[in-house]
């Protein structure tokens, strides 16, 4: 960017619970001539396996960052100076038909990315994924994946459907959308269908790092792992809230008992410093189970150390 970056609404002059609700109160795209980061909702949830909502998780998001302040002292970064940053409203998707919604998410994804610009996607259930690795495999190739969940969602089908919020990764790999051994969980927890689901995600190419190592282990212990795992390509990062223990995020369609704390997931995050981060996502947000607006709370200030994390690359 040569022209100054366009910042929030200045919250001295105007309160933060004032005015249009965009993510951390940025200005929308059509009110700058470019941009280095888009942050887009994407309002969908036809593909949840258990209690629906989060097609309602972009704007909760929105409305909770408007506690956000423009320095990051974390990560010391200041996302929305060092970078333009917009939000780029919402990616219409068919509620009623799948397969047409995730073409509609690839081309509304493979529109805002391009010339380097990075794309923050706000969900909306873990379907979304698929289509948004199949935007960032058309700019990048394929990708390291990060993937912050309770759950695997390596599946296979659900009711013989192959495209739902448990299945997604397991089509990217079958795409090749995923670089080879460059792929990682973090926060797998609870039971499962049996052992031949972990049988099949380690023959996928996976390896974990469970909500268990965090009891176990020191966590830079884990962030040197998970780096490790990732290297030097380009990664994209997945976050399913449900990574976060019920304590810290019950506004979630799949709560497991034992997940992290917010506190360590920021953790991770801010391990990341100075990966080649392209593309993220942090879905599974489904206001109706939350309160005090918990759950919105956490997945703004990840979607923040996401867009600091971009800037300090």
């Amino acid at each position: 960017m040569t022209e100054v970056p366009v910042g929030p609404v200045d919250a001295s002059k105007i309160p933060r619970y004032a005015g249009i609700a965009t993510f951390a109160r940025l200005p929308r795209l059509e009110e700058v001539s470019a941009y280095d980061v888009a942050v887009v909702g994407v309002p969908f949830d036809t593909g949840v396996s258990y209690r629906p909502g989060a097609r309602f998780g972009p704007a909760a998001i929105r409305e909770a960052s408007r506690l956000l302040r423009p320095y990051n002292p974390a990560l010391d970064v200041a996302p929305f100076a060092a970078q333009q940053v917009v939000d780029a409203g919402d990616i219409p998707a068919n509620p009623f038909h799948i397969d047409e919604a995730l073409t509609q998410v690839e081309q509304g994804a493979t529109r805002l990315i391009g010339d380097g610009r990075r794309l923050v996607t706000l969900g909306g259930d873990h379907t979304i994924a698929l289509p948004l690795l199949r935007a960032m495999h058309q700019q990048y190739g394929p990708v390291a994946l990060l993937h912050f969940d309770a759950h695997l969602d390596t599946w296979d089908t659900y009711f013989g459907e192959p495209y739902t919020h448990g299945t997604p990764f397991r089509r990217a790999t079958e795409e090749g959308l995923l670089r080879a051994a460059h792929t990682t969980h973090v926060g797998i927890r609870g039971p499962l269908y049996s052992r031949k689901d972990l049988e099949d995600d380690e023959r996928l190419g996976f390896g974990i790092v469970s909500s268990l190592d965090f009891q176990h282990r020191a966590l830079p212990e884990l962030v040197e792992r998970i780096r490790d795992r990732v290297g030097n390509h380009p990664v994209y990062v997945s976050i399913d809230i449900d990574v976060l223990d019920p304590a810290h995020a019950p506004g979630t369609g799949t709560p497991e008992a034992g997940g992290l704390t917010s506190r360590e997931l920021l953790a991770v995050l801010r391990g990341l410093d100075g990966a080649n981060i392209v593309g993220a996502d942090v879905v599974e947000v489904a206001p109706a189970y939350d309160h005090a607006q918990l759950t919105t709370i956490a997945a703004s200030h990840v979607t923040y150390d996401l867009i600091s994390l971009m800037a300090r690359h």
